[in-house]
């Protein structure tokens, strides 16, 4: 189907939808030009002078509908999503529901998020900070977590009075598209929420746009540098969150079994394709074999294949080109003297498939020990002491998540506090949650997402003194 959006579009440009489980084109859908581009951030502009004066109350009402549209039409959002980037279906419908948890989350506690907060004043006088919507906000979003990335940033920041323009990744346009229906659906008034479908090359004329207010980006570090050097100039605040090498400690009192099998989800989950996902499994020498056996087991037992089966707990790289990178960096990370325990090469078949991959005897400065791995590659450690643990943690320019497994909490607490991350996890995997903000230091990023502290990243907190 060949989707054609207003009557300005006139271009030969085109994205090709390509399934990564069969390398067929099932869809096409043309490029915007800039003339849409300007008439999407003149509708955002004048949508946002009526929007912002909507009460928060009716915001929320509108949210908790768009959750409700979500719930209502999961099976073809999930199917969207497998077919544009290959996500297992369980997964996707997961996906989904997570969204309707994140749209219910500022529906319930976004009125609390925002309300006034009062100082200590003089006598007779009343001194408060109001939280007041910056504008329209760009958002140039992934393809990893389709639907999720994209809520996490339009929840908050649409229910603090701000509008959106999504500049989704160009393999999932069809999400991009059902996202904006999401909101249409819901009742949003037109030109809060609008998907632009453009190549990247377009995205730093819009930051500099004046009607574009702010930005934010999760993806790349070179995407992140280009976005953040771009609103710099022009005195526009930001939000990144970037890549991640996250380590995964278990210590030598940690529940072996519980951490191999929470550690094999947390590296493999959405074919391993997480910003987030456990990439350094650094263990204690006295529970290394043991561990080790125990991840073995368990990657060695997911199934990799076709993503529309139910079964199936693996599915295909989201791109060729993908698959190509991520096998590049285990082959030079052998090459370097990394052992292969398991995995390591593309399978013989249709599709961008990789299996689970193991290896140890990890080199200092290989691949897959500097740089993030976008795929289900395990790296894994020995290490004598929890001091050696937590200076290998801490050994790399990335600082987004990270976790920590021990029977004792307290030691665990301590651990955690040392790890230079966004966020650490102790006997749990990493992960987003509308309760609790996200976000990296370092190349992994600034700014936070999600929480009251998320919605606040893009708000005025203007100072009211009245006498």
């Amino acid at each position: 189907m060949l989707y054609y959006y207003n009557s300005l579009a006139c271009t030969n440009e085109f994205m090709n939808v390509i399934n990564p489980a069969t390398g067929e084109q099932f869809d096409t859908y043309e490029e915007h030009t800039w003339s849409d581009v300007d008439d999407a951030l003149e509708r955002a502009s004048g949508t946002f002078r009526e929007w912002r004066e909507q009460s928060i109350r009716e915001r929320e009402r509108l949210l908790e509908t768009a959750g409700s549209v979500l719930r209502d039409n999961e099976d073809e959002y999930a199917e969207m999503m497998t077919r544009e980037m290959g996500k297992p279906i369980d997964q996707a419908r997961a996906e989904v529901e997570k969204c309707a948890w994140v749209c219910d989350h500022y529906a319930e506690h976004g009125s609390a998020y925002l309300e006034d907060r009062h100082h200590p004043s003089p006598p007779g006088a009343t001194v408060k900070t109001v939280h007041q919507p910056l504008g329209p906000i760009l958002a140039v979003m992934p393809w990893n977590f389709p639907f999720w990335q994209v809520f996490r940033f339009a929840a908050p920041y649409l229910t603090a009075g701000n509008v959106g323009v999504l500049k989704h990744a160009s393999n999932v346009p069809g999400c991009a598209v059902a996202i904006e229906d999401v909101f249409r659906e819901a009742g949003y008034p037109e030109g809060v929420f609008q998907s632009l479908l453009i190549p990247s090359d377009l995205v730093n004329d819009i930051i500099a746009d004046d009607r574009v207010r702010a930005a934010t980006l999760t993806g790349s570090g070179p995407a992140g540098r280009a976005v953040a050097g771009t609103a710099g100039e022009e005195l526009k605040k930001t939000v990144l969150e970037l890549g991640g090498s996250d380590p995964f400690i278990v210590l030598d009192d940690a529940d072996i079994e519980s951490a191999a099998e929470t550690g094999t989800q947390a590296r493999n989950q959405n074919g391993g394709q997480s910003c987030i996902a456990a990439k350094r499994f650094i263990v204690h020498t006295d529970v290394y074999d043991e561990f080790l056996e125990a991840l073995l087991e368990n990657f060695e037992s997911l199934v990799v294949g076709d993503p529309t089966d139910e079964n199936t707990d693996i599915g295909p790289q989201a791109r060729p080109d993908l698959l190509e990178d991520l096998h590049e960096q285990v082959e030079s990370s052998i090459e370097a003297g990394a052992t292969l325990v398991t995995g390591g090469a593309p399978l013989d078949r249709k599709g961008a498939f990789y299996p689970p991959t193991i290896l140890t005897d990890v080199p200092t400065g290989c691949p897959v020990d500097s740089e993030e791995t976008f795929g289900p590659v395990a790296a894994v450690y020995e290490v004598a002491d929890e001091v050696e643990a937590v200076t290998l943690a801490n050994g790399t320019e990335f600082g987004l998540g990270a976790s920590v497994w021990t029977e004792d909490r307290q030691r665990g607490e301590h651990v955690a506090k040392r790890i230079e991350a966004g966020c650490v996890y102790v006997n749990q995997l990493v992960k987003s949650d509308p309760r609790v903000p996200l976000g990296g230091v370092g190349e992994s990023g600034y700014g936070r997402e999600l929480s009251e502290i998320g919605i606040k990243e893009f708000v005025n907190r203007k100072t009211v003194w009245v006498e």
